[in-house]
């Protein structure tokens, strides 16, 4: 298709991303909008140096190429060069939206499924102010290389989103309710789950009472997993952290114990939903990455430049957040492997704790916080009543030990708002989950 100079690594990046975004405030329509934008990547490499360019104009991408090759210096060894070596040469057409794919759907119809959700939250006195989003994204990307790759693949995801304010007999509480999926149809019949949500917030919020601040046995619910998962071990995992870093190389060795023995986290790129990455950036298949795999620690998250840095294979996560960036190493779908105990089971084996069924944010790197929005306290092997939790925290490494129980139960999730932030590229869409997962000592404020 391109005309790729000789002695010279390039490769180049087409996408082609449609997005469309319905708001409601109150019941009044704030945002209506269908866009599209198209643009492309470009990139060269002759051993020493990267050169890159970015453009709207996709039909003048062989231009962008001569002009950067003016800048490269030609090696004739530039296909021995271990980093190129470790590029992989893919080549095929993964299109798996053809039945179900978003652009089909009007914008009309789109409206009309948002607004058939507006009775249960008019017909709910306590809610004080609401907002109601529909979003979709459907990207085609196409990529080509000088060593021969060749893809044509797409991804798409769409969503509603609710966000309400609460006042129930003088106590509030900011809340939500979403659904992410990748089929439109799957949107369609959440009135029960909406009004579910909604009704067992304001028993929430008119129970609820400040929690007695002290080290706790806690239970994560899946999202409180996926982000204590994402946040606390995954941006550890991005190798791009590491190069250079002989400290964190040496505290983060291949091999090592680092929590307890039925503890398995993965990244992988090929599960539906906003984690989905058939291909990365640089063309590499996604991988199911162990990064802890039995309590040791098995894998990290790579590019072909750093997997080539540490001597280490790619892994598909190298990313950009769009056709205006260079990919760097960022997570797909991260979360805790399924253990052998049911929900019921860890719950039943506590005499004293906390459940956090649903949280506000969470943050972390060697310490983690995490903001829960509903906790309910344990006694006795049974859920009793709401607490409020302002925040809970710990250290990663050693929380990573304190993991006594793992349920069956998992759960991947996908989110319509939002993403992943590293440096200026946010926010990127992933999916995180797991399992129920209990944890000992946890600081609890």
């Amino acid at each position: 298709m391109y005309i790729f100079p000789e002695n010279l690594y390039t490769d180049v990046r087409l996408e082609d991303t449609s997005i469309s975004e319905i708001t409601y405030q109150n019941g009044e329509l704030r945002q209506n909008l269908r866009r599209n934008h198209k643009g492309g990547f470009i990139r060269i490499f002759d051993g020493q140096r990267w050169y890159y360019s970015s453009t709207t104009d996709t039909d003048n991408i062989q231009e962008e190429i001569n002009k950067l090759a003016l800048m490269a210096k030609e090696n004739k060894k530039i296909n021995e060069n271990p980093v190129v070596e470790k590029f992989e040469i893919n080549t095929e057409e993964f299109l798996q939206f053809k039945e179900n794919d978003i652009l089909n759907i009007s914008q009309e119809e789109k409206l009309n499924l948002l607004k058939s959700y507006f009775s249960i939250i008019e017909d709910t006195q306590e809610i004080k102010m609401w907002r109601a989003i529909y979003i979709d994204h459907k990207t085609t990307k196409q990529f080509f290389s000088s060593k021969g790759a060749d893809l044509k693949f797409d991804y798409q995801t769409c969503a509603v989103a609710f966000r309400y304010s609460l006042n129930v007999d003088g106590k509030t509480l900011d809340s939500s309710y979403d659904k992410t999926t990748i089929d439109f149809n799957e949107l369609k019949a959440l009135h029960e789950k909406l009004k579910d949500k909604i009704d067992k917030d304001i028993i929430y919020t008119k129970g609820a009472k400040p929690i007695n601040p002290g080290k706790y046995t806690v239970i994560f619910s899946p999202i409180a997993t996926g982000v204590f998962t994402h946040e606390s071990f995954g941006h550890k995992s991005e190798a791009d952290f590491m190069v250079g870093d002989e400290t964190m190389m040496k505290e983060w060795t291949i091999g090592k114990k680092v929590g307890v023995d039925n503890l398995s986290i993965v990244d992988r790129g090929d599960i539906p939903g906003s984690g989905f990455v058939p291909f990365d950036d640089e063309g590499t298949k996604h991988n199911k990455t162990y990064l802890i795999k039995d309590g040791i620690l098995s894998g990290r998250l790579h590019s072909s430049v750093t997997a080539e840095s540490l001597k280490e294979n790619t892994t598909g996560n190298a990313r950009a957040l769009n056709f205006e960036f260079e990919p760097i190493v960022r997570m797909t779908t991260t979360y805790i492997e399924a253990g052998d105990k049911t929900k019921e089971e860890l719950i039943s084996e506590v005499e004293e704790g906390i459940l956090v069924e649903d949280i506000k944010h969470g943050s972390g790197m060697s310490t983690f916080t995490m903001a829960p929005s509903i906790a309910y306290m344990i006694r006795d092997g049974k859920i009793a009543e709401p607490v409020n939790v302002a925040v809970i925290s710990g250290n990663v490494m050693e929380t990573l030990y304190e993991i006594d129980g793992i349920s069956k139960e998992i759960e991947i999730l996908s989110f319509s708002l939002g993403g992943c932030g590293k440096f200026e590229q946010w926010p990127l869409p992933v999916g995180m989950g797991g399992p129920y997962i209990r944890v000992k000592n946890i600081t609890v404020q």
